[in-house]
């Protein structure tokens, strides 16, 4: 580019605090950090998006941050940014001028984004490729950004506050679980207005949900290599734009519907959850697109490899890591949280690979910047914060290393409970341990149950029932030779890979299901559902269908198990109506003082102690009093007592000693109609592969 190509017209100042583009009534505020950039320039475009109508030059600098401010600029008005400096990148830095790039700060776009060869800063087939340099103007296969309406984006949302008590997550995608809903209007299928629609909710709440956790819903794109294999990154886990709800679930309200559909999961009185992808950008490595963060500053927001700052470090799979040690790129972050929970209603978020963003230069660090300005947030220190406490990094899995009031998945909650139900010996030791809310991991520094998020199936990874039908995962349709996804699922077909007509095999999957489901819904913890798993979802063996944007990962509504939908809702009833099941503090066995009963107690089938040191351990039971506090000389204490019958026959059950009540048996797998039946002797029949729960209620 050369001086000529710079309109003469000269921004007012403006100021550098606010980054992104404001107007204020009468013109727009421009803000951009580039702490290594040599020169600025702000490109405007005619309202097609087609043409670059002016260039003008940043010449305010404050700090780290270019501004000005151009009277006249309205809501609409498109542009996009090209910023002059290095292009080395043995040192690290990767500027062109000749490529468009995406304001971070953006809140809307125009147009979509292409696999060009123009959008790469070097040239593809140069030798050492990423080392040459590209001249080619990318605007016309960028999309360009939109200067926002301020009335669209008011910060006076409210979030619902509900505490953590009563939680129950249920993890979906926007268009997958609307696609297919015959209950949803076929124009709303697959959009924010579909996700709130009265279907969804009459469903959900008879579920009894408290949160829906949304995969990702900021802009993204799709990875150059599954564009070439004729697909799309579904999952969206490959961000572009943190402050932007993705244009491909628009419905007919726009942007607006976002905000619609979180105000009607709270008229509904059900919390909205992301998942955020701050760990990384969708440019991938060195041989990724320049549209962004690359051609601003790549050696701000990006973390380099000490020595050799051509190459990236990549301690999440893809491609690079995000620079969360960095002042204006850890700003980015929390000013895009706070967007989300002010202007949004957000209620919370969970954080994709949270370990990297916690990573400083010695590595995780559970004082770290980024945790500490999380929590002292004023805004963000109210919101539920969940992390996927791993990442790929050295030291990377931290399962129970994140501070309060952070929730964290808890993958080894899954594999013990699918372990234990396959039949794996030693497994009972771990179920126990889930059982009570991992206490050996998050019983520390003041934390409390919630804290463990309980699934046994969620979006990565085979659905409920595929884990009762597959035992191997089945991805050809990905493009990977069947390499990819995860090779140790702890599941069981019975027999027969797939689907199957086989009564006696449908019936034993359908009792695996169950028993999956109670124990989630019974664990101390944090429950989530994923969705469709209610109903008895498949995805074909499909363990990793990221890139599936079709009825391998639309729910069919019309398949659902009603029977199933019921089962389920009757273990978010039973769950709910029992506070011993959603303990404020972990249980140890420690007596309590008014009753001198154990606030939990382990035992065998004949009333005896577990041997727990017994490698085939099958059966065992749980009975739960509760905490001390729970316990008023005047209020009876809530207990239940859970059974599990792994072994292959009938067994005996001794109750404990009612003490004049009753024991009364609420919630038995073995069928899938619930209903209460009263215990009149002192045992009980258990049948085999099930789970029962019993309450003791005054003898009547």
């Amino acid at each position: 580019m050369t001086r000529q190509d710079v309109v003469t017209a000269t921004p007012e100042p403006g100021n550098p605090h606010r980054l992104g583009a404001h107007f204020d009534g009468e013109g727009t505020n421009f803000a951009l950090f580039s702490k290594h950039g040599q020169e600025v320039f702000l490109c405007l475009f005619s309202s097609d998006g087609t043409r670059e109508e002016q260039r003008i030059a940043l010449r305010e600098r404050t700090g780290s941050v270019w501004h000005g401010y151009l009277p006249g600029v309205q809501p609409g008005a498109l542009y996009g940014y090209r910023v002059a400096g290095s292009y080395d990148p043995q040192n690290g830095h990767r500027f062109n001028v000749n490529k468009l790039l995406i304001d971070p700060y953006a809140r809307g776009f125009h147009g979509a984004f292409t696999n060009h060869d123009a959008t790469y800063g070097y040239q593809k087939n140069a030798p050492e490729a990423d080392l040459s340099f590209d001249t080619r103007d990318s605007a016309a296969h960028v999309p360009k950004c939109v200067v926002p309406d301020p009335a669209l984006f008011l910060r006076d949302a409210k979030t619902l506050g509900r505490g953590w008590d009563n939680a129950l997550i249920y993890e979906a995608h926007v268009k997958g679980a609307t696609m297919r809903h015959p209950g949803v209007p076929e124009a709303l299928r697959g959009t924010y207005d579909a996700m709130a629609s009265p279907a969804m909710l009459d469903h959900l709440t008879k579920l009894g949900v408290s949160a829906v956790e949304l995969l990702p819903v900021q802009a993204m794109m799709s990875e150059p290599a599954l564009l070439k294999r004729g697909l799309v990154n579904y999952w969206g886990y490959n961000t572009v734009g943190f402050f932007a709800p993705e244009p491909r679930y628009f419905g007919p309200a726009g942007i607006t519907g976002f905000r619609a559909m979180v105000d009607r999961f709270h008229e509904a009185g059900i919390e909205v959850i992301l998942d955020v992808v701050y760990n990384h950008s969708a440019e991938s490595d060195q041989f990724g697109p320049t549209i962004s963060f690359r051609g601003l500053d790549n050696a701000s927001y990006y973390r380099l490899i000490d020595g050799q700052p051509r190459f990236y470090v990549n301690d999440t799979g893809c491609g690079n890591t995000l620079d969360a040690r960095h002042p204006f790129v850890l700003r980015m972050i929390l000013d895009s949280l706070r967007f989300w929970v002010e202007c949004m209603g957000v209620d919370g978020f969970r954080f994709d690979l949270g370990t990297t963003l916690c990573r400083e230069r010695h590595g995780f660090d559970r004082r770290g910047g980024f945790l500490d300005a999380l929590r002292q947030d004023p805004v963000l220190m109210g919101v539920k914060l969940i992390a996927e406490p791993w990442d790929i990094g050295p030291g990377g899995y931290q399962l129970g290393a994140f501070p309060a009031p952070f929730a964290e998945w808890n993958d080894q909650y899954r594999d013990s409970v699918r372990r234990f139900w396959r039949g794996d010996p030693q497994s009972a030791p771990d179920l126990g341990r889930a059982l009570m809310g991992s206490a050996e991991v998050f019983d520390r520094h003041g934390r409390r149950p919630w804290s463990t998020i309980n699934y046994a199936a969620s979006h990565d990874g085979f659905t409920l029932a595929d884990t009762t039908a597959f035992e191997a995962r089945h991805n050809h349709a990905n493009g990977e030779n069947n390499a990819d996804g995860h090779h140790s699922n702890f599941s069981e077909n019975f027999g027969i890979e797939g689907k199957t007509d086989d009564p006696k095999v449908r019936a034993k999957r359908a009792l695996r299901v169950r028993n999956l489901l109670a124990t989630v819904f019974l664990s101390q913890g944090t429950p989530m559902l994923l969705a469709g798993d209610e109903g008895g979802n498949t995805q074909a063996g499909n363990n990793n269908a990221y890139c599936q944007d079709n009825e391998t990962t639309w729910l069919d509504w019309d398949q659902f198990d009603p029977e199933l939908v019921e089962f389920t809702a009757a273990l978010s009833r039973f769950r709910r109506a029992h506070p011993v099941l959603r303990q404020a503090d972990f249980l140890h066995g420690a007596t309590r003082p008014l009753d001198h009963k154990k606030d939990v107690e382990w035992r065998a089938f004949d009333g005896g102690a577990l041997n727990w040191r017994d490698p085939g351990l099958a059966n065992l039971c749980l009975h739960l009093r509760g905490s001390a506090e729970v316990v008023r000389s005047d209020v009876d204490a809530d207990e239940v007592l859970i059974a599990f019958n792994r072994e292959s026959a009938p067994l005996e059950l001794c109750l404990p000693d009612p003490g004049g009540k009753a024991w009364v048996r609420e919630i038995d797998t073995r069928i899938a109609a619930q209903s209460a039946q009263i215990i009149t002797g002192s045992s009980v029949t258990l049948a085999p592969k099930t789970l029962c729960a019993f309450v003791l209620r005054d003898a009547v």
